[in-house]
């Protein structure tokens, strides 16, 4: 069993392990800064030049007092707002993309990332045997059913468009205006290397009309972008991913979210959720054993085309760990390909769908698709993000 990274922006169809060191790390709360035609944003149009992504640095400390280390996962279970803030203080500058920077051009030359398989196989307990390949269905046009899926867009260096998918989840303190989507960790920072991705922006129901199909490239935004083009202004990632997200599948995988905040493209202050019309609640801590999971996304490589919103309905979920200190990944059949990373998985909670996971490795033959686990750490990241203005 090869495994592959579902995404990281790069090259071609393989998955992402990040090696299981304490390195030091620091909670990635990303403030955007908007920036003008200029040309300082890390990726910019050929006619606005602008520097390479900034390379984070290491945290001094943690809430905890752990000089130089990643917080012990109880420690963290019980990280109050005053912790998440003091170690989201080690923060490191977004640049905001330009406004308009992604047109649809941009958008169609971003490729998914998929680092080399790992050296080793899982090895700790929680691995079930892997289920049986589940073919991906496309959802019909238009995704009126489906506003609240879409794709991320981001750099990962100077002319390096990338691309993953997203969901608009509920925000606790702003009940029906919530800005923000749920997303891997790795759409948003390489992990122990440092480097963070710029121009992040979210387009939500892409190619809802479907004109974009088949090779076609309408002049209307409207026909790609029903929505607009959210940029993220401020995002946030597990500390274990920040601390050991690497190239291939591995322990870091365990905890592979990002939640992100988006700003109204047109300045008028309606939010996300009211212009895709909802938004869906994150369920933390979910019975495993009741769980039946869709899990939707774009799959950008063969034989998809990233042009698609598809659909795995996987059933139960079974597991897959790489350190059993942590909690085990679920995992689903799902024919799904790289360009999928990050998008939702789905399951009913008092009759309506909530967000329980999201698509973070699976293997290069795309038989399977894992993602991780929604524990007290994530919660915690939505509530302190949710909070913060």
């Amino acid at each position: 069993m090869s495994l592959t990274e579902r995404h990281r922006p790069g090259t071609g169809p393989r998955l992402r392990r990040a090696t299981t060191t304490a390195a030091a790390a620091a909670l990635t709360l990303f403030a955007a800064t908007a920036c003008g035609s200029s040309g300082s944003s890390p990726k910019a149009a050929p006619s606005a030049p602008a520097p390479a992504p900034a390379t984070a640095s290491v945290a001094s400390a943690s809430p905890s007092g752990l000089l130089g280390s990643l917080p012990s996962l109880s420690d963290l279970k019980k990280w109050n707002a005053h912790d998440w803030d003091t170690w989201a203080k080690q923060q490191h500058v977004l640049t905001q993309a330009v406004k308009g920077f992604w047109d649809l051009q941009k958008m169609l030359q971003a490729k998914p990332a998929d680092p080399v398989a790992p050296p080793q196989q899982p090895t700790d307990g929680g691995n079930d045997p892997l289920p049986s390949a589940i073919q991906a269905q496309a959802i019909a046009h238009p995704y009126s059913q489906n506003p609240v899926d879409g794709k991320v867009f981001f750099d990962i260096g100077p002319d390096k468009h990338a691309v993953c998918s997203a969901t608009v989840i509920s925000d606790p303190q702003h009940p029906g205006k919530s800005n923000l989507i749920w997303t891997a960790g790795h759409c948003l920072t390489s992990g122990k290397t440092g480097q963070q991705y710029s121009n992040i922006a979210f387009v939500p129901a892409f190619n809802s009309s479907g004109e974009v199909s088949h090779g076609r490239q309408p002049t209307d935004k409207s026909q790609f972008a029903p929505f607009g083009v959210w940029d993220v202004s401020a995002a946030i990632t597990s500390p274990q991913w920040t601390a050991e997200g690497g190239e291939t599948g591995s322990a870091a995988s365990q905890y592979d979210f990002a939640i992100m905040k988006v700003a109204n493209p047109d300045g008028n202050g309606k939010s996300l959720e009211e212009t895709v019309g909802g938004s869906v609640p994150v369920w933390f801590n979910a019975p495993r054993d009741q769980l039946k999971i869709t899990a939707v996304g774009y799959p950008s490589a063969a034989p998809f085309d990233g042009m698609e919103m598809e659909r795995c309905n996987g059933g139960q979920p079974s597991r897959l760990s790489f350190d059993a200190s942590r909690p085990a990944m679920e995992v689903i059949g799902c024919t799904m390909t790289a360009g999928s990373s990050g998008g939702g998985w789905f399951a009913v909670k008092d009759g309506k769908p909530a967000l329980v996971s999201n698509t973070s490795i699976g293997p290069e033959e795309s038989g399977w698709l894992a993602g991780p686990y929604l524990d007290d750490v994530a919660k915690s990241a939505l509530d302190y993000i949710s909070k913060k203005n």
